[in-house]
């Protein structure tokens, strides 16, 4: 991907999502992938003789969307049968899937269970188009846990790291403690643990608990350490809430929250990342992606309640970020989460959660989710006005014009 030496977007009016206004007549100059100046019009330093020029009269520029739950890996909703795939069959279907992403305008992802630093590496350095990918590398489970794959009857489980599979299995404090050093090894954001039961494992109830206490804080320990922070796989209020006061910091899913669950978040200064366009699919589409019966008949026990929890969470004050969790061919839906979520939330907060607030999570403040000096140039010109309905975002190709990544112009 060679980065145009220069690139200046004249006639934008930019969408200034921290103050929640749209500032007309602005000229953004990038040079070498980085936004360096946004000014007024008249004010813009002079015209550079490589500079290539994209005209946005008429149009909003707003930052690249963040996604800040999915897994490139999952190609198939049968996350068992995946951990058994070539990794290099598994990436071939990962570069289709994350092209896919940048061209819904998803120019930074966040990956929670599956990437790896090669998928990371293989986008930085262009032999992949895609967003940029932020990994976790893989997440840690419990035996009988959400990331626990395996049939009733099988005993074995290979934890080789470049297997696709998204998950360790690790029981005890010493061998937590170990997984999670193994996956901040490779540069891990995040360390993945799994705090209840899922709708994708065979052998878990949705409403349970896993991991010890002692088995949490030595998680939470160690990316302490490493000035990193866990997130973890939650449903129920009573393994949120539990989480959270164990020093996990962000919670992904929280359907089922409930008022105490809203002020821990509040109070530890977590995250809370629902995904609620996975169990709408899930419901219509999980069967033939190759989700079980057994785990399509739990989908109900979360599909519901998801809307009411983002409400509630909004509603408190919690920090809340956009997130989608598709699996397979369902990943086609990652930008109706935009329908969803605007039936409880203002387009203001929505953007948010899909900009800043994923951006703060991610200790990339500054960097990705904003129109500012200093930022990765990642921009989308709109055809349409976000900040007025946010679901013009569910319909990428008819909303979004141009999408820039990294001072590049997208091809679509």
């Amino acid at each position: 991907m060679s980065h145009h030496n220069s690139l200046r977007i004249i006639n934008a009016s930019v969408l200034d999502i921290a103050q929640g206004i749209i500032l007309a007549e602005r000229t953004i100059l990038v040079r070498d992938g980085l936004i360096t100046e946004v000014a007024e019009s008249s004010s813009a330093a002079e015209l550079l003789p490589d500079e290539e020029i994209l005209d946005a009269k008429g149009k909003i520029v707003m930052p690249g969307l963040i996604d800040g739950h999915v897994h490139t890996l999952a190609s198939t909703a049968d996350l068992g049968g995946l951990a058994s795939w070539s990794p290099n069959y598994a990436a071939a279907h990962a570069s289709r899937l994350m092209k896919d992403m940048l061209h819904r305008g998803f120019t930074t992802v966040r990956d929670v269970a599956g990437a790896d630093y090669g998928l990371a590496q293989a986008v930085e350095e262009g032999l992949f188009i895609g967003p940029r990918v932020v990994f976790g590398g893989k997440a840690l489970s419990q035996t009988g846990g959400h990331g626990d794959l395996r049939a009733r009857g099988s005993s074995f489980q290979d934890d080789h790291q470049c297997c696709p599979s998204i998950s360790i299995i690790c029981d005890g404090v010493d061998a937590v403690r170990k997984g999670a050093r193994d996956q901040l090894r490779t540069g891990a954001n995040h360390v993945k643990i799994m705090l209840s039961g899922g709708v994708a494992s065979p052998t878990d109830r949705v409403d349970s608990t896993q991991f010890s206490d002692e088995e949490i804080r030595a998680v939470v320990e160690e990316a302490h350490a490493a000035n990193r922070y866990v997130t973890g796989h939650a449903y129920t209020a009573r393994a949120v809430n539990r989480g959270l006061r164990l020093g996990v910091r962000c919670i992904e899913h929280g359907n089922n929250i409930d008022d105490e669950s809203v002020g821990l978040f509040v109070e530890t200064g977590s995250y809370l990342v629902p995904t609620l366009i996975t169990y709408e699919r899930l419901k219509i589409d999980g069967v033939k992606n190759g989700l079980s019966e057994s785990s399509h008949e739990k989908v109900d026990f979360v599909l519901n309640a998801g809307l009411e929890a983002l409400a509630r969470a909004t509603k408190g004050g919690v920090k809340v970020v956009f997130g989608t969790d598709l699996l397979g061919d369902m990943q086609q839906y990652q930008s109706e989460e935009f329908r969803i979520r605007a039936q409880v939330q203002t387009p203001l907060e929505v953007l948010r959660s899909a900009t800043l607030t994923a951006a703060e999570l991610m200790s990339m403040e500054g960097q990705v989710g904003v129109i500012a000096p200093g930022a990765f140039a990642d921009l989308l010109v709109m055809n349409e006005n976000p900040l007025d309905d946010v679901t013009v975002l569910s319909a990428p190709d008819t909303s979004i014009a141009v999408i820039v990544k990294g001072g590049v112009v997208v091809q679509r």
